[in-house]
């Protein structure tokens, strides 16, 4: 199979195109190199034995880049899952198996890069805006000799435009754009580059953008048993067309001063904030782009970067030093009715909630069960780096270095029930059903080092290795309240999870020792501590420690200047982490392992550009992360899975008038072994309360098999005008959206889809004007499907947003 569909796409990459890796031509014929920096040096894109393809600033303005999900889709092994904007989890190459972003589940697998500093964070990637970016470098397959734990299956960098010393000069971008029956969005942006002297220089950056909402909040009413004489509930209160909008806004300032003519120092700092409304899911069932919603949903995601870079040499070697420290808060309101309607109909026999739980108020009165979400993740994270790297022009050269990477995470999930008496709520939160308050800190410190050397003018052999510890942790509380006066110990009659859970002055828990004296809460806000571990009298967090080493070692031959192939094998991991649910085991570190072909052309004219891979891929143990009993995040070792896939892009510029890119992708990920619902070492799945949730060769969720991308442009002279228009065309395969088959079953699968994007303008002088059609066709491009726990049934699918039409205006100065 993959041999067939190698040749395929091999030969459709260079019928049709792919690479989207360069700029469009100049005035001359050919296409232009980019400089790339994915080894920690200044090289061609064409002279990296690596598969990395990049978006420069030219493609990034031709192609309205301006987010996260803008250049994933561009990106042909790049997939991805998100809910709500800013809570993007990144998967390359097929490496998925679904259930991230939980704020206590595994760390990420892929490495979401601004400039020197990772800005990824257990609840997804940070979404930049982009604009005035220099350009965004995507790198498949394990990264982990240079780029560490994030990045066990890939990179993508984003790389800011720096300040410059040769002159004083900007630009501005207006837009404005309606989404097809939906609301007015806009832009407004700009940048200015202002040189102090010939050795300092400074350069601002600002932006606001409004995306207008399409989904509407319809009216409807959730009825609770029992049936007659069960409570009803209407949502007139939060019935709105076109509700889930959302504003961004922020800025980004640099300075760089040339100390002399070896040393450079760059600082800057970034900050963003984003406001959404509503949710990005709707409801099939209720109706298209509709849903019905009960409580407010709402986000506030804000974030700050502080990043200094220095820059020098010391005799021949260049020596860097990176170091930057970045603040996240994220906090939101979401609707969670549907946990009270599932388990309703889930205690059906029993009289529904009303009959089997107890829900009631101060005068002991059945209330309505239903429940929001008042959440909230406080993020910071510090990096530094210092590496050095021997002279390009000798035989042998090396970088080498050393990294270390904090990262905290405050996490407060508060599930409200109004009017919840306080004996049945959290101990001291009345209304509160159940609490998560937390304290997780994440530490990896490494030593790395990649030597390469030149057997031949047209040989060379490279081999790295990382040496890496990682520290992660995790105290605080979760889980509901202890009615001391009980049965009924809280509203959903519990006697295990929570405050009885926690730990007294004698080191048993409440449970074990009711009479007991409860230690004070180790995280503020919290009743108590039941998530830590008791030493010596007093509460420590619950740790998990590790150590190891990644390995790069390549082969690569020119076979001409302008071909050159390659082969690799290399490995990446991501670190191991803690349940907290006591009776589950911490989750160890889980590891890839990588072997690929690829090859780098230009043919002689440079009208055509050529790059591809063929890889396979070992994911030994990987992680696994899911909702378990009573809708509780668990993260356990799963089997091994094999990865087999090509990827391959293309330019062709046969013209400065004419340019024709685009990219492709086949990824074939199977599971090894049967995923078990307890892991076990034989994968039989046996044993009592054991059973298999996915057979072996059950595919890998997220990733499709094929997915594809294609631009052409065509540029023409009009007096003084150059009009121009353009076309992209993203294609993505059916895919699963849960590893679990009955799971899946219930969610529903991603279905195939094709969207068309098509632009005509024109330039003249430093002025360029644009209409564009997103979304050409209306497609109902599904990027996530989801329910909210884990006995739900009412599934949601998020879209591309649909048909958007839409006119911009920039100039240069």
């Amino acid at each position: 199979m993959l041999g067939r569909f190698s040749v395929f796409l091999l030969s459709t990459s260079i019928l049709t195109g792919a690479a989207i890796a360069q700029t469009p031509p100049d005035a001359g014929k050919g296409v232009e190199e980019i400089v790339v920096t994915a080894t920690k040096r200044s090289e061609s894109l064409q002279s990296v034995p690596l598969s990395i393809q990049a978006l420069s600033t030219q493609k990034l303005d031709e192609l309205n880049v301006s987010n996260f999900n803008d250049f994933a889709t561009l990106f042909p092994s790049v997939s991805f899952q998100n809910s709500t904007p800013g809570s993007a989890n990144v998967y390359i190459r097929g490496v998925a198996s679904g259930g991230d972003g939980n704020h206590s589940g595994p760390l990420p697998s892929v490495g979401v890069y601004l400039d020197e500093q990772p800005v990824t964070t257990i609840g997804g990637a940070v979404d930049v805006n982009i604009y005035d970016i220099e350009r965004i470098e995507s790198l498949a397959g394990p990264q982990g000799t240079l780029y560490g734990a994030s990045s066990q299956a890939g990179t993508i960098r984003i790389i800011t435009n720096k300040p410059d010393t040769k002159g004083f000069y900007g630009r501005w971008d207006v837009e404005a754009n309606k989404v097809l029956e939906g609301e007015f969005g806009g832009k407004l942006q700009g940048m200015l580059n202002i040189p102090i002297n010939n050795r300092a220089a400074a350069r601002v950056v600002g932006w606001y953008k409004k995306e207008g909402g399409y989904i509407d909040a319809v009216a409807g009413t959730r009825s609770f048993l029992p049936r007659p004489g069960g409570i009803t509930v209407t949502n007139a209160r939060f019935v709105k067309d076109d509700f889930n909008d959302v504003e961004v806004y922020g800025g980004r300032a640099a300075l760089k001063i040339d100390l002399d003519d070896n040393w450079t120092v760059t600082t800057s700092a970034q900050g963003q904030a984003q406001k959404a409304n509503g949710v990005f899911g709707y409801d099939a069932s209720v109706g298209d782009l509709k849903v019905q919603r009960f409580y407010p949903d709402t986000s506030v995601d804000q974030f700050y970067q502080a990043a200094l870079t220095i820059q020098g040499k010391l005799a021949n070697f260049d020596v860097t030093y990176a170091g930057a420290y970045m603040g996240r808060n994220v906090a939101s309101t979401s609707d969670y009715t549907d946990y009270a309607e599932a388990y309703d109909a889930l205690y059906a026999s029993s009289g529904g909630v009303a009959g089997y739980f107890y829900f009631t108020d101060s005068l002991n009165r059945t209330i309505d069960s239903r429940q929001f979400i008042l959440g909230g993740g406080d993020f910071t994270k510090e990096s530094h780096e210092f590496r050095i790297a021997s002279p390009d022009d000798k035989r042998i050269k090396f970088v080498a270095g050393a990294y270390y990477q904090k990262q905290t995470h405050e996490i407060t999930q508060d599930y409200r029930v109004p009017n919840l008496q306080a004996s049945m709520s959290v101990n001291g939160l009345p209304g509160t059903l159940w609490l998560t308050k937390q304290e997780r800190e994440d530490k990896d410190t490494a030593v790395f080092g990649e030597a390469t050397f030149d057997a031949t003018e047209k040989l060379s052999f490279t081999a790295g290795l990382r040496a890496f510890e990682y520290d992660n942790s995790l105290i605080g509380f979760f889980g509901f309240g202890r009615n001391l006066a009980g049965p009924p110990f809280n509203a959903a009659g519990s006697s295990r999870t929570g405050v009885a859970g926690c730990y007294t002055t004698t080191g048993a828990i409440l449970r074990s020792n009711p009479g007991g004296t409860l230690l004070p809460a180790a995280v503020p806000g919290g009743p108590c501590t039941n998530l830590a571990d008791f030493v010596n009298g007093g509460l420590v967090p619950k740790r998990a420690k590790g150590d190891g080493t990644t390995y790069k070692f390549n082969a690569t031959y020119k076979v001409s200047p302008d071909v050159m192939v390659y082969a690799t094998a290399s490995s990446g991991f991501r670190p191991g982490g803690i349940n907290r649910r006591a009776t589950i085991k911490p989750y160890d570190a889980d590891e890839l392992k990588n072997v690929e072909f690829g090859w780098k052309t230009t043919s002689s004219d440079r009208s055509i550009r050529w790059n591809g891979a063929i890889y396979q891929q070992k994911w030994d143990k990987f992680q696994f992360a899911f909702l378990g009993q009573n809708s509780f995040t668990e993260i356990q070792n799963g089997p091994n899975a094999k990865i087999t896939g090509i990827e391959t892009d293309l330019t062709w510029a046969p013209t400065a008038a004419f340019t024709l890119n685009g990219s492709a992708a086949y990824t074939d990920a199977k599971t090894e072994q049967n995923l078990c619902a307890i892991n076990e070492p034989t994968f039989t799945c046996a044993g009592a309360g054991n059973s298999v949730k996915a057979p072996k060769g059950t595919r890998l969720p997220i990733t499709p098999k094929i997915k594809a991308a294609a631009t052409a442009r065509y540029e023409w002279d009009f007096g003084t005008h150059k009009p121009y228009t353009q076309l992209v065309v993203n294609y993505h395969g059916k895919a699963s959206s849960d590893i679990r088959v009955a799971d899946a079953a219930t969610i529903g699968q991603l279905p195939s889809a094709t969207t068309l994007d098509w632009a005509l303008g024109a330039t003249w002088n430093d002025l360029t004007a644009e209409l564009f059609v997103n979304n050409l066709t209306d497609e109902r491009d599904q990027l996530t499907r989801y329910v909210q726990c884990s006995v739900c049934t009412r599934t949601y699918a998020v879209v591309e947003t649909p048909r958007t039409i839409g006119f911009r205006v920039g100039s240069k100065f």
